[in-house]
């Protein structure tokens, strides 16, 4: 039941911060700058230097239980090339699994465990393939490569399809990929270039604020 719950929360939520970062105390701080500004699903990547470290503080820091609003954010691991990789982070306390692609070994392990996994698609085949292996939401990567009305094309013959778009979503689009039938998104990025460029990571409490009103809108219109 908690994979479920996880994987219900996540479409609730909406809005996925992807990380990336130098150290593994940079993306700890960036995350805490997202969840404060009310983006709940942190998205911490493999290409972090000691990433698992990042991971286990945030996971020991919050709570995937919403009764706990204070500390309530939902932390997982991205980036995850293969299933030692996704069993270590789930180890350190990762509750979910992205991939740049679709790796039939990760999904089988973090079905085993009841994990959600995330796999990156790019065409029919590769989502039919991931539905098949009991992947729940399919991750389009690279968005960027597309625009929104891809999910509506996708979804004319795999209408079963929950797609997660990720890359090239911004605050000027994010609506657009809602419109399409966008189950969540995958924000990177756009959430904290200018803010490591400057040094004020407040400016990421501020991005995330203004992603998750706009995600709210866009679910209302």
């Amino acid at each position: 039941m908690r994979k479920l719950q996880l994987i219900q929360q996540i479409v609730e939520e909406g809005v996925v911060a992807v990380l990336r970062g130098d150290t593994p105390e940079e993306v700890v701080a960036l995350a805490e700058q997202a969840i404060a500004g009310g983006i709940k699903v942190i998205e911490v990547t493999m290409t972090v230097p000691f990433a698992l470290q990042a991971i286990e503080t945030l996971a020991r820091k919050y709570t995937s239980q919403p009764s706990d609003a204070a500390n309530y954010a939902i932390i997982g691991v991205g980036t995850v090339l293969d299933p030692e990789t996704a069993r270590q982070a789930i180890l350190s306390g990762a509750e979910f699994v992205v991939g740049p692609s679709l790796n039939p070994a990760t999904i089988a392990l973090c079905n085993r465990y009841r994990v959600p996994v995330m796999p990156g698609v790019m065409t029919v085949k590769e989502m039919l393939e991931a539905l098949e292996l009991g992947v729940d939401i399919v991750k389009l990567f690279p968005g960027n490569l597309y625009e929104p009305a891809i999910i509506k094309a996708l979804k004319g013959p795999v209408p079963q399809a929950n797609i997660m778009p990720t890359g090239g979503v911004s605050l000027d689009n994010l609506a657009a990929w809602v419109k399409a039938g966008a189950i969540a998104v995958g924000i990177g990025s756009d959430l904290t270039n200018e803010a490591v460029k400057t040094g004020d990571y407040s400016l990421v409490q501020k991005k995330a604020a203004a992603y998750v009103a706009a995600y709210k809108q866009a679910k209302m219109a």
